[in-house]
Protein backbone atom coordinates (compact mmCIF):
# COMPACT_ATOMS: atom_id res chain seq x y z
CA UNK A 1 0.00 0.00 0.00
CA UNK A 2 2.81 2.14 0.62
CA UNK A 3 4.74 1.89 -2.69
CA UNK A 4 1.30 2.91 -4.98
CA UNK A 5 1.10 5.75 -2.76
CA UNK A 6 4.57 6.96 -3.15
CA UNK A 7 4.16 6.61 -6.91
CA UNK A 8 1.21 8.56 -7.07
CA UNK A 9 2.90 10.96 -4.95
CA UNK A 10 6.15 11.56 -7.39
CA UNK A 11 3.40 11.69 -10.38
CA UNK A 12 1.59 14.27 -8.30
CA UNK A 13 4.92 16.29 -7.61
CA UNK A 14 6.16 16.01 -11.05
CA UNK A 15 2.37 17.27 -12.26
CA UNK A 16 2.88 20.46 -10.15
CA UNK A 17 6.00 20.73 -11.46
CA UNK A 18 5.06 20.99 -15.22
CA UNK A 19 2.35 22.67 -14.54
CA UNK A 20 4.16 25.81 -12.44
CA UNK A 21 6.78 25.62 -15.35
CA UNK A 22 4.26 26.19 -17.74
CA UNK A 23 2.63 28.76 -16.03
CA UNK A 24 6.30 30.81 -15.65
CA UNK A 25 6.44 30.06 -19.49
CA UNK A 26 5.75 33.45 -21.76
CA UNK A 27 2.34 33.04 -23.44
CA UNK A 28 3.62 34.29 -26.97
CA UNK A 29 6.15 31.63 -26.93
CA UNK A 30 3.13 28.65 -26.04
CA UNK A 31 1.12 30.51 -28.48
CA UNK A 32 4.12 29.56 -31.03
CA UNK A 33 4.68 26.06 -30.34
CA UNK A 34 0.92 25.65 -30.53
CA UNK A 35 0.84 27.11 -34.09
CA UNK A 36 4.19 25.17 -34.98
CA UNK A 37 2.45 21.87 -34.23
CA UNK A 38 -1.23 22.63 -36.03
CA UNK A 39 1.40 23.19 -39.22
CA UNK A 40 2.82 19.66 -38.31
CA UNK A 41 -0.34 18.22 -37.64
CA UNK A 42 -1.89 19.33 -41.05
CA UNK A 43 0.84 18.72 -42.89
CA UNK A 44 0.77 15.04 -41.28
CA UNK A 45 -2.60 15.05 -42.54
CA UNK A 46 -1.93 16.40 -46.16
CA UNK A 47 0.72 13.74 -46.62
CA UNK A 48 -1.32 10.00 -44.93
CA UNK A 49 -4.84 11.14 -47.18
CA UNK A 50 -2.50 12.13 -50.52
CA UNK A 51 0.88 10.50 -50.01
CA UNK A 52 2.63 12.89 -51.86
CA UNK A 53 5.66 14.40 -50.00
CA UNK A 54 7.37 15.97 -52.79
CA UNK A 55 4.00 18.68 -53.27
CA UNK A 56 4.53 18.96 -49.06
CA UNK A 57 8.20 20.35 -49.24
CA UNK A 58 7.45 21.93 -52.45
CA UNK A 59 5.26 24.43 -51.15
CA UNK A 60 6.76 24.19 -47.56
CA UNK A 61 9.98 25.92 -48.60
CA UNK A 62 8.30 28.17 -51.43
CA UNK A 63 6.46 29.49 -48.52
CA UNK A 64 9.76 29.84 -46.32
CA UNK A 65 11.60 31.43 -49.10
CA UNK A 66 8.65 34.27 -49.39
CA UNK A 67 8.97 34.98 -45.64
CA UNK A 68 11.68 37.52 -45.71
CA UNK A 69 9.55 39.42 -48.30
CA UNK A 70 6.75 39.18 -45.62
CA UNK A 71 8.96 40.69 -43.08
CA UNK A 72 10.26 43.46 -45.42
CA UNK A 73 6.32 44.44 -46.54
CA UNK A 74 5.07 44.08 -42.83
CA UNK A 75 7.64 45.48 -40.85
CA UNK A 76 9.53 47.90 -43.13
CA UNK A 77 6.71 49.32 -45.48
CA UNK A 78 3.15 48.82 -43.29
CA UNK A 79 4.83 49.12 -40.12
CA UNK A 80 6.35 52.68 -41.48
CA UNK A 81 3.19 53.71 -42.52
CA UNK A 82 1.00 52.67 -39.98
CA UNK A 83 3.87 54.85 -37.64
CA UNK A 84 3.93 57.97 -39.99
CA UNK A 85 0.27 57.86 -39.61
CA UNK A 86 -0.04 57.46 -35.97
CA UNK A 87 2.75 60.18 -35.24
CA UNK A 88 0.72 62.70 -37.42
CA UNK A 89 -2.59 62.45 -35.42
CA UNK A 90 -0.31 62.33 -32.26
CA UNK A 91 1.38 65.97 -33.73
CA UNK A 92 -1.90 66.82 -34.21
CA UNK A 93 -3.14 66.13 -30.63
CA UNK A 94 -0.19 67.59 -29.06
CA UNK A 95 -1.06 70.75 -31.33
CA UNK A 96 -4.24 71.30 -29.66
CA UNK A 97 -2.93 71.04 -26.39
CA UNK A 98 0.13 73.00 -27.26
CA UNK A 99 -3.14 75.68 -28.58
CA UNK A 100 -5.36 75.58 -25.26
CA UNK A 101 -1.88 76.47 -23.20
CA UNK A 102 -1.43 79.42 -25.32
CA UNK A 103 -5.29 80.29 -25.20
CA UNK A 104 -5.60 80.21 -21.52
CA UNK A 105 -1.80 80.59 -20.26
CA UNK A 106 0.50 81.37 -22.84
CA UNK A 107 -0.53 84.52 -24.84
CA UNK A 108 -1.12 86.62 -21.42
CA UNK A 109 2.54 85.54 -19.59
CA UNK A 110 4.04 86.95 -22.94
CA UNK A 111 1.80 89.48 -22.28
CA UNK A 112 3.11 89.97 -18.62
CA UNK A 113 6.54 88.93 -19.57
CA UNK A 114 7.91 91.02 -21.41
CA UNK A 115 7.77 94.76 -19.68
CA UNK A 116 10.21 93.04 -17.54
CA UNK A 117 12.69 92.22 -20.75
CA UNK A 118 15.50 95.49 -21.80
CA UNK A 119 15.84 95.33 -25.50
CA UNK A 120 12.00 94.97 -26.88
CA UNK A 121 12.46 97.22 -29.56
CA UNK A 122 14.67 94.07 -30.98
CA UNK A 123 12.81 90.95 -30.22
CA UNK A 124 9.44 92.80 -31.25
CA UNK A 125 10.86 93.64 -34.53
CA UNK A 126 11.87 90.50 -35.82
CA UNK A 127 8.32 88.61 -34.17
CA UNK A 128 5.84 91.14 -36.57
CA UNK A 129 4.45 88.04 -37.92
CA UNK A 130 1.84 88.32 -40.89
CA UNK A 131 0.13 85.81 -43.23
CA UNK A 132 2.98 86.55 -46.12
CA UNK A 133 5.67 84.83 -43.97
CA UNK A 134 7.32 82.09 -45.61
CA UNK A 135 9.44 79.41 -44.16
CA UNK A 136 12.88 81.54 -44.66
CA UNK A 137 11.20 84.65 -42.38
CA UNK A 138 10.46 81.48 -39.53
CA UNK A 139 13.76 79.66 -39.54
CA UNK A 140 15.13 83.65 -39.01
CA UNK A 141 12.57 85.00 -36.38
CA UNK A 142 13.94 81.72 -34.45
CA UNK A 143 17.44 81.77 -35.25
CA UNK A 144 17.44 85.65 -33.81
CA UNK A 145 15.47 83.97 -30.59
CA UNK A 146 18.16 81.73 -30.13
CA UNK A 147 20.92 84.41 -30.44
CA UNK A 148 19.20 86.52 -28.44
CA UNK A 149 20.92 87.47 -25.07
CA UNK A 150 17.68 88.33 -22.54
CA UNK A 151 18.30 91.14 -20.07
CA UNK A 152 15.39 90.62 -17.47
CA UNK A 153 14.84 93.40 -14.74
CA UNK A 154 12.67 92.79 -11.69
CA UNK A 155 10.10 95.20 -11.51
CA UNK A 156 7.82 93.95 -8.37
CA UNK A 157 4.59 95.65 -9.64
CA UNK A 158 4.88 93.62 -13.06
CA UNK A 159 6.20 90.51 -11.36
CA UNK A 160 3.00 90.44 -8.83
CA UNK A 161 1.00 90.50 -12.19
CA UNK A 162 3.19 87.22 -13.18
CA UNK A 163 2.53 85.63 -9.85
CA UNK A 164 -0.88 86.16 -9.89
CA UNK A 165 -1.76 84.78 -13.57
CA UNK A 166 0.31 82.00 -13.15
CA UNK A 167 -0.18 80.54 -9.48
CA UNK A 168 -4.57 81.43 -11.10
CA UNK A 169 -3.34 78.52 -13.62
CA UNK A 170 -1.15 76.54 -11.79
CA UNK A 171 -4.52 73.68 -11.40
CA UNK A 172 -4.48 73.75 -15.71
CA UNK A 173 -0.25 73.69 -16.10
CA UNK A 174 -0.81 70.58 -13.50
CA UNK A 175 -3.14 69.13 -16.23
CA UNK A 176 -0.62 69.49 -19.03
CA UNK A 177 2.01 68.23 -17.53
CA UNK A 178 0.16 64.71 -16.01
CA UNK A 179 0.00 64.47 -20.15
CA UNK A 180 1.73 61.34 -21.20
CA UNK A 181 1.26 62.75 -24.47
CA UNK A 182 3.55 65.48 -24.35
CA UNK A 183 6.99 63.55 -23.67
CA UNK A 184 6.35 63.12 -27.80
CA UNK A 185 7.03 66.89 -27.72
CA UNK A 186 10.36 67.70 -25.90
CA UNK A 187 11.00 71.56 -26.59
CA UNK A 188 7.57 71.89 -25.38
CA UNK A 189 7.77 69.83 -22.48
CA UNK A 190 11.05 71.60 -21.35
CA UNK A 191 9.24 74.86 -21.80
CA UNK A 192 6.28 73.66 -19.56
CA UNK A 193 8.16 72.76 -17.24
CA UNK A 194 10.23 75.77 -16.77
CA UNK A 195 7.43 77.86 -16.83
CA UNK A 196 5.94 75.25 -13.99
CA UNK A 197 9.05 76.31 -11.96
CA UNK A 198 8.87 79.82 -11.88
CA UNK A 199 5.14 79.34 -10.67
CA UNK A 200 6.68 77.48 -7.73
CA UNK A 201 9.71 80.34 -6.95
CA UNK A 202 6.95 82.70 -7.47
CA UNK A 203 4.20 81.39 -4.82
CA UNK A 204 6.78 79.97 -2.55
CA UNK A 205 8.01 84.07 -1.62
CA UNK A 206 4.60 85.33 -0.19
CA UNK A 207 6.17 88.81 -0.16
CA UNK A 208 7.16 89.26 -3.60
CA UNK A 209 7.70 93.14 -3.36
CA UNK A 210 10.26 92.40 -0.85
CA UNK A 211 13.32 90.55 -3.23
CA UNK A 212 16.84 90.89 -2.10
CA UNK A 213 19.32 91.49 -4.84
CA UNK A 214 20.95 87.57 -4.60
CA UNK A 215 16.85 86.50 -4.51
CA UNK A 216 16.08 88.66 -7.60
CA UNK A 217 19.15 88.29 -9.80
CA UNK A 218 17.40 84.32 -9.07
CA UNK A 219 14.14 85.17 -10.01
CA UNK A 220 14.90 86.69 -12.94
CA UNK A 221 17.62 83.94 -14.25
CA UNK A 222 14.09 81.24 -13.86
CA UNK A 223 12.03 84.27 -15.75
CA UNK A 224 14.80 84.38 -18.74
CA UNK A 225 14.76 80.50 -18.82
CA UNK A 226 10.68 80.28 -19.03
CA UNK A 227 10.48 83.62 -21.44
CA UNK A 228 12.89 82.70 -23.99
CA UNK A 229 11.48 78.41 -24.17
CA UNK A 230 8.06 80.12 -24.36
CA UNK A 231 9.31 82.37 -27.47
CA UNK A 232 10.21 79.88 -29.57
CA UNK A 233 6.75 77.45 -28.63
CA UNK A 234 5.18 80.70 -29.74
CA UNK A 235 6.88 80.92 -33.18
CA UNK A 236 6.84 77.20 -33.99
CA UNK A 237 2.69 77.29 -33.05
CA UNK A 238 2.35 80.31 -35.05
CA UNK A 239 3.79 78.33 -37.90
CA UNK A 240 1.74 75.64 -37.66
CA UNK A 241 -1.46 77.46 -37.15
CA UNK A 242 -0.26 79.19 -40.66
CA UNK A 243 -0.06 75.75 -42.43
CA UNK A 244 -3.52 74.38 -40.96
CA UNK A 245 -5.51 76.84 -39.43
CA UNK A 246 -5.61 80.41 -41.03
CA UNK A 247 -8.90 81.16 -39.50
CA UNK A 248 -6.93 80.80 -36.14
CA UNK A 249 -3.71 82.10 -37.46
CA UNK A 250 -5.75 85.56 -38.31
CA UNK A 251 -6.85 85.73 -34.51
CA UNK A 252 -2.87 84.96 -33.26
CA UNK A 253 -1.69 87.81 -35.19
CA UNK A 254 -4.26 90.51 -34.22
CA UNK A 255 -3.38 89.13 -30.46
CA UNK A 256 0.59 89.14 -31.36
CA UNK A 257 1.89 90.01 -27.90
CA UNK A 258 4.91 91.35 -29.50
CA UNK A 259 2.87 93.87 -31.65
CA UNK A 260 2.29 96.98 -29.52
CA UNK A 261 -0.67 98.15 -32.33
CA UNK A 262 -2.45 94.65 -32.87
CA UNK A 263 -6.22 94.85 -32.37
CA UNK A 264 -8.08 92.08 -32.45
CA UNK A 265 -10.86 94.63 -34.29
CA UNK A 266 -11.01 94.19 -38.32
CA UNK A 267 -10.15 97.49 -39.23
CA UNK A 268 -9.37 96.96 -43.15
Amino acid sequence: MILPHNRFTGKSIFFLKVVTRMKRMNWQFLLGLLLVCLSALFYLLHYFIFKDAHHIFLYLIGDIAFIPIDVLIVTLIIHKLLSNREKRLMLKKLNMVIGAFFSEVGTNLLHSLLPLNHGNEDIAGKLQITAQWSEKEYTAAMNHIKKTGFNISIKTDTLTDVKELLIGKRGFLLGLIENPNLLEHESFSDMLWAVFHLTEELEYRRDILSLGGPDAEHIAGDIKRAFSLLIVEWVLYMKHLKNSYPFLFSLSVRTNPFNPCATVEIKN
